[in-house]
């Protein structure tokens, strides 16, 4: 990406009027969120537009787009770095940049047009599009024109309220009730949920989680910011924070549902519109939810769906309920590397959804993103996904076909739905269906030919996927036939979309003389060729320039040949050559010109019927595009299954709460695909009430902590459909995985490492229940040793004696490991290190880390070894384990001191061995001299001095030997 130069630089700095500096100043303030706004102004040049940013976004631009401020000018007076900072960028660069300011960066963004009436330069600008993260319907046209969506961008309203947790008391226990509204503008659906919540918003932090949230709309709160309720607002607020979630104030009279059923019926594809009231059904049952409807009125408003007549009865409405899928929360999206943020794809292989997307198309990539969010707890739904990845698994040749020959090769059905139901769909939309179209016969016959053993596998084909394609398949039949009839496929090669000549008399007449005027240029080509003596096409060219229309071009030396001026017009001469004319070519060119722009006006009314009758297809088209996403998906399971670095292998899934956990040769799927790693699979053996919470211990760097992430990313995987990275795996469905392996201040602003862990420690305490997975990564260490052992200690006892869920706990508090003596279903477990005396006289051992978990304890951390693996400097090395020395007891009796090792007699002795040393080494050494008593000497240099100390030791030699407290003294140091 670069700016422009030159004189088209120049161009861009003489559009900008001096009055735009105070327009620019005068501009209302941005929404007041914590992510930021995006604003950028589009200019019209006479050479090509452009885009242009201005103050601080002017500065974030050149920052994050051009990586440096060499870019910038300052416009108004005052000099350079006085002015207001600019900075301008093509239409390509533009649009990247706010693809990504919008999906990755999770910002808003501001697009101004000058208004009308003003010349080149232009002071003044209206806003012509606004767009956040979770609402995208304004700029999906302009950004992701050729990018698909790999993320959808939903977006909840939150609707806060409170009543007394017992009914008529007075008192001041309240429970918290939900009310979410949220909406999927790319699939036009509306989903509600109402329930109830804990003071730390667990739920609403699940269900952020499982939706994959872009954006929230909260009520604002009071100026004083006093009440309970503004207390609650900012609890929220930190854990739609903490999940990434951008978050919007509006007003609470938006959240009001007087008049919610009215827009709901217009806005919902509803067969019959009923009165809602006690005589008849109700037509729309959400709106019988206490909270909920009030927060869809928040959206309705803030999406302004209303004023859109396409969005009229072209949504629907479900019922999302949190109980359906396994609870996740943000502390375990990162710490089971699920995906990155902002980033739907995920990086290959260093993510779990970057490793098991082998999707082929855009909505299957986005279903896997969501169901990575949403594991399942519906056994039987489990043992459907897994059996139809075993079938894959298991015929590697249909599932090549599948994903090589027919899924690459599928568009993004949801998005051009949405183009066909706002009219702006063209005919290329139109022939990326039919090609589909005609692509899912063969999917269908290679579904017929998979090869399945089972009755059960056959079932499970036909109902998932060829009954459906089928059906589908009979109703785009006439879809097919109307694009046969009515577009010119022969053109498809060329990349022409256009309506059959045939299709229409007008076109027809304008076709025929399109042709005659294109034959008539080609005549005349070839007999100005003759009549040159050049030969057609390489030296003689018929070309369609830009600026002068159909004309002919020469290269310099060969314009010589034009001897006759009156009848060869010359045009213009460039670097390329000589551009000239005829009079005969002007007029077929003319002719040329006319009869196309003609043919493109007739036909755009048949476009728009064309357009019209394929949109009455959208509803078999998004439920198409469901089934193929769904098909995708299994295919990338299968996919990854048979291509890791040692097979997969399937599950078995116990139900909820009857099973133990039991995993041989564990990998982590990410891990063991990184290049030049050697994975060392581990065992796993969690049976309940003997072995449920398992305390880990062992060296740094051991692989505790990948042991125990690497149990949670099975379990997800299990509960996804996939297979999983062992070589036998059984697992109970838990109904949540909650973690705490990490936390930094950048997740929550304005709470410290250690606050942010007690916060997530709290969840989980509030959260967990006997069927959840609990993962805990070195709990405590942001605080005193005492503090964090204490807080380590209740929160293990409480999960371990009321709680009962399986827990994994890594953990460097040795004194942790006691906890198996008053619990029997307490296990500890260790990572293995081998040590060896490398040198008997120092002391010194060497540690190698074999990433082996066994059961026992873990009597130390070897954390200085791995301190000198990081070359840290040797004095430093001997400092620190002097201190470990004087610190650790690991319990026991307080080590006896150096003085209770030795008789009085020998202290004794030893103290006036070393001060007649010092006393004798002082008189020689002048700065060495203690006190005023002590004679002194001329000055000496320190090596001098250095030389006296020796020499008194050589005095001193042989009573120091005798003396074992001198030779322990003499150690330490």
């Amino acid at each position: 990406m670069s700016l422009m130069y030159g004189k088209e630089k120049d161009d861009e700095t003489d559009s900008f009027d001096p009055g735009f500096i105070s327009f620019f100043n005068k501009l209302p303030p941005k929404s007041p969120d914590s992510n930021g706004t995006i604003r950028l102004f589009f200019r019209k040049a006479s050479n090509d537009d452009f885009y242009s940013a201005h103050g601080a976004d002017a500065l974030y631009v050149a920052q994050h787009v051009y990586h440096t401020k060499s870019v910038l000018k300052y416009l108004g007076s005052g000099g350079k770095m006085a002015g207001l900072p600019s900075v301008t960028l093509r239409p390509t660069v533009a649009t990247s940049f706010l693809r990504e300011a919008l999906t990755s960066r999770q910002l808003r963004v501001e697009i101004w047009i000058p208004e009308a009436g003003h010349g080149k330069k232009v002071s003044r600008f209206k806003l012509d599009k606004e767009a956040s993260p979770g609402n995208l319907q304004a700029v999906e046209d302009l950004l992701f024109v050729n990018n698909d969506i790999l993320s959808p961008p939903v977006i909840m309203a939150v609707k806060l309220a409170t009543t007394p947790t017992v009914p008529g008391s007075a008192g001041k226990a309240k429970t918290k009730t939900i009310g979410i509204g949220f909406a999927d503008t790319s699939l036009r659906q509306f989903g509600v949920a109402d329930f109830v919540d804990n003071d730390a918003f667990s739920n609403i932090e699940t269900l952020a989680i499982q939706l994959g949230i872009k954006e929230a709309i909260v009520s604002t709160g009071t100026v004083s910011g006093a009440t309970d309720r503004d207390f609650d607002l900012r609890k929220l607020k930190d854990v739609l924070d903490r999940c990434g979630i951008v978050i919007t104030e509006r007003k609470p009279s938006e959240f009001m549902a007087k008049t919610i059923e009215e827009d709901l019926t217009r806005l919902l594809a509803l067969p019959t519109i009923g009165t809602g009231t006690a005589e008849g059904p109700t037509v729309i049952p959400q709106l019988n939810l206490p909270t909920a409807p009030s927060a869809v009125a928040a959206l309705i408003t803030y999406l302004s769906l209303l004023s859109d007549s396409s969005n009229h009865g072209a949504w629907t409405i479900r019922t999302h309920d949190l109980g359906q899928y396994m609870r996740l929360d943000a502390s375990a999206l990162r710490a089971l590397n699920l995906m990155d943020s902002g980033n739907i794809s995920g990086a290959k292989n260093t993510t779990l959804l970057g490793l098991l997307n082998k999707c082929k198309t855009a909505q299957g990539t986005r279903m896997l993103g969501s169901w990575l969010k949403q594991p399942l707890v519906n056994i039987h739904e489990i043992l459907k996904r897994q059996d139809l990845v075993e079938i894959f698994v298991e015929d590697s040749d249909a599932r090549r076909t599948l994903q090589d020959d027919f899924m690459k090769l599928m568009p993004d059905m949801n998005r051009i739905s949405k183009r066909f139901q706002k009219s702006v769909a063209s005919l290329e939309d139109v022939v990326r269906v039919y090609q589909a179209v005609l692509k899912l016969t063969g999917v269908i016959e290679a579904l017929k030919h998979v090869n399945v053993e089972t009755e059960r596998g056959r079932e499970l084909i036909k109902e998932t996927y060829l009954s459906n394609f089928e059906e589908y398949a009979a109703s785009l039949d006439k879809y097919a036939e109307m694009v046969e009839q009515t577009l010119d496929l022969s053109e498809l090669e060329r990349h022409n979309y256009v309506i059959k000549p045939d299709y229409d008399p007008r076109l027809r007449k304008l076709a025929d003389q399109i042709s005659a005027a294109r034959d008539g240029l080609d005549e005349e080509h070839r007999d100005v060729a003759n009549d040159l003596n050049l030969e057609l096409d390489k030296k003689l060219h018929l070309e369609n320039s830009a600026t002068y229309g159909y004309c002919f071009r020469l290269t310099k030396n060969d314009s010589r040949a034009i001897s006759n001026k009156r009848k060869y017009i010359e045009l213009g001469t460039v670097k390329s050559g000589v551009y000239f004319t005829t009079a005969k070519l002007k007029n077929f060119a003319m002719e040329y010109q006319e009869a196309t722009v003609a043919y493109s006006r007739t036909q755009s009314g048949l476009v728009k019927e064309v357009v019209s009758i394929s949109s009455t297809y959208t509803p078999v088209l998004e439920s198409l595009n469901g089934v193929l996403a769904h098909l995708d998906v299994i295919l990338s399971f299968a996919h990854v299954a048979v291509n890791a670095p040692e097979a997969y292998v399937k599950p078995t899934v116990i139900e909820k709460g009857t099973g133990d956990l039991v995993l041989k040769d564990a990998r982590h799927p990410c891990l063991e695909v990184q290049d030049d790693i050697s994975f060392i699979p581990n065992d796993v053996e969690m049976v309940k009430d003997k072995s449920e919470f398992q305390i880990i211990t062992g060296p740094n760097m051991g692989g505790k902590s990948t042991y125990i992430r690497q149990i949670g990313v099975i379990a997800l995987m299990a509960q996804i459909g996939s297979f999983v990275p062992c070589s036998m795996a059984q697992l109970p469905i838990f109904d949540s995985i909650l973690c705490r392996v990490g936390a930094g201040d950048s997740q929550l602003k304005g709470i410290s490492t250690f606050m942010a862990e007690m916060l997530e420690t709290a969840t989980i305490l509030k959260s967990a229940t006997k069927d959840s997975l609990i993962i805990i990564d070195e709990l405590g260490r942001g605080t005193s040793t005492y503090d964090g052992f204490g807080l380590a200690w209740s929160i293990s006892e409480k999960i371990a004696r009321e709680i009962h869920a399986f827990c994994l706990f890594a953990t460097h508090f040795h004194e942790l490991t006691a906890l198996d003596q008053e619990l029997n279903h307490v296990k500890n477990l260790h990572v293995v290190a081998h040590v060896s005396d490398s040198d008997t006289q120092s002391k010194e051992r060497d540690i190698t880390l074999l990433y082996k978990v066994e059961p026992g304890v873990s009597d130390q951390s070897f954390g200085i070894h791995v301190a000198r693996m990081a070359n840290f400097p040797e004095p430093v090395i001997r400092l620190a384990k002097r201190k470990a020395e004087e610190l650790e007891d690991f319990g026991t009796e307080q080590a006896p001191s150096q003085e209770s090792q030795f008789s009085p007699e020998v202290i004794e002795n030893g103290v006036q061995i070393v001060e007649e040393l010092l006393k004798t080494w002082a008189s020689r050494t002048p700065s060495a001299a203690q006190d005023e008593d002590v004679v002194m000497s001329d000055d000496l240099s320190p090596e001098a001095q250095l030389a006296e100390l020796k020499d008194c030791f050589s005095t001193y030699q042989g009573r120091m030997d005798n003396n074992p407290w001198v030779q322990s003294l003499l150690a330490s140091l």
